[in-house]
């Protein structure tokens, strides 16, 4: 009995020593520099991850940002060019033959005539030279037609301020003549001054391809 008691306080003794001695193992080897090593090297490790990815996302940033504005720059490049393009259609024409096409543009009676005659009548011409009692025109006149007469016409002296005098005068006279200088008078009082729209810049072009110089 005695014996058996010996015993058992020895098996207690060594499980006591034996669990002090396994906490002891743990505690060295987690203060030891290979363990310190690896838990730094993993922190490290991960780190270095962190700086890679945030080294990626910021060069993708920036292939962003440079692709933005190459986008950018050719669109603004495109709008551009294409306003040029649109200022550059009169381009090749002068200012008269802008103007006589704004004229027909706005006042012909037939937009699509196969040719637009302009014929140039200086002042102190008859406004019907057929007819003794006709009186002259004051100014420089220029009458726009067709070539037919259901074309219609206009007669217009321009006042270079966007406007012109629009006068009612017929492309060919009928009627009963001498007609007196009152009737030619009255023609020429009642002129019109009415302010040219540009217009389309396309429209006036295309008119303008169809103009004829008449002497």
């Amino acid at each position: 009995m005695k014996m058996t008691k010996i015993l058992i306080y020895l098996g207690i003794v060594l499980a006591v020593f034996a669990g002090c001695s396994n906490d002891t193992n743990e505690e060295a080897e987690a203060d030891s520099p290979q363990a310190n090593d690896e838990s730094g090297s993993q922190d490290k490790a991960a780190g270095d991850k962190e700086k890679d990815e945030s080294a990626s996302e910021q060069e993708a940033s920036t292939k962003e940002n440079e692709q933005n504005l190459k986008d950018s720059a050719s669109t603004d490049g495109a709008d551009s060019n294409s306003s040029k393009e649109k200022k550059d259609i009169l381009a090749p024409y002068s200012n008269e033959q802008i103007e006589y096409a704004r004229v027909w543009r706005q006042l012909g009676p037939n937009q699509e005539v196969e040719e637009l005659n302009v014929r140039h009548i200086p002042a102190g011409t008859k406004l019907n030279a057929k007819d003794d009692t006709s009186t002259v025109y004051p100014e420089d006149v220029i009458q726009l037609s067709g070539v037919r007469l259901v074309d219609g016409s206009v007669t217009y002296s321009g006042n270079g301020d966007g406007t012109i005098n629009v006068y009612d005068i017929p492309l060919r006279w009928d009627g009963v003549y001498p007609a007196g200088e009152k009737f030619y008078n009255d023609l020429l009082e009642n002129n019109e001054q009415i302010a040219i729209d540009p217009g389309k810049d396309k429209e006036i072009a295309e008119l303008i391809k169809r103009i004829q110089l008449q002497n």
